[in-house]
């Protein structure tokens, strides 16, 4: 639906005669505030990891996140890497890989320095709040990031600065991060096994990815589906006896 364009989007401060966006003042703030939850969740607990292997772990995690939201990003675009430059490559990235090649990155510093621990637990929280905050510097930027929605008819639907009423994906991930962090903080006293919260973040994380993606405007990889799609069924793979254990324990006490 085409309208009179009045919005506000992107949303942008001024600085030296320069106009920025605001989404980098939120990443950095997810950042910062990331970190300072982990190491507030941290004092509270007693960790059977090391300082100096949890300082390992976060450098393999960061290291995989750079890799892997560079990766999943550019694959989001597959015409793009017939004439992948180093700028395009630096200026592409995705949450969702991030998170994937986090994972892989933890894995193998874990191998490396050989802990067997699970070790995700603890950023439970402050991977949602810092989620959170990034999302809200994605919504600021309208469609001059490709977040966005296709149009819709839907009440949800907002002017994102084109003109055309759109679903507001971010605004739809915030609601969904915010209910996660209730459903998390629920579960703070229940007797789960070591990295199961990390691994229902994941498989809950992903799967909203998965499906949320059919309402944007998509490029195919394969078979009709994303990078974002195939990312998420990867993890559902990867996850798998763990998304079994957890039905099966659902089903029992229905």
């Amino acid at each position: 639906m085409l309208l009179k364009s009045a919005s506000p989007f992107p949303f942008q401060f001024e600085l030296f005669g320069e106009q920025y966006h605001y989404h980098y003042i939120f990443e950095t703030l997810a950042f910062i505030v990331g970190v300072r939850l982990y190491y507030y969740y941290k004092k509270g607990i007693a960790d059977p990891i090391s300082d100096e292997n949890r300082l390992w772990i976060m450098l393999g995690a960061m290291v995989g996140a750079l890799i892997g939201s560079r990766l999943i990003a550019v694959l989001e675009t597959p015409e793009v890497i017939h004439h992948l430059t180093f700028s395009i490559l630096y200026q592409s990235k995705t949450i969702i890989g991030g998170l994937l090649g986090g994972l892989f990155g933890v894995e193998l510093i874990k191998r490396i320095i050989g802990v067997n621990i699970a070790s995700g637990d603890i950023y439970v929280i402050p991977i949602l709040v810092a989620l959170i905050i990034g999302r809200i510097g994605c919504f600021s930027m309208g469609i001059d990031e490709p977040t966005y929605g296709v149009p819709t008819r839907f009440f949800t639907g907002m002017d994102l600065g084109d003109g055309i009423l759109r679903h507001p994906i971010m605004l739809y991930e915030i609601i969904y991060l915010l209910l996660l962090i209730l459903l998390f903080n629920s579960l703070k006293h229940k007797a789960l096994i070591n990295g199961d919260r990390f691994k229902l973040l994941m498989v809950l994380y992903f799967l909203f990815r998965f499906l949320i993606e059919f309402l944007k405007p998509y490029h195919s990889l394969f078979l009709n589906l994303s990078s974002i799609h195939w990312s998420a069924l990867f993890i559902f793979i990867y996850y798998y006896k763990f998304i079994i254990r957890i039905f099966k324990k659902i089903a029992t006490k229905q």
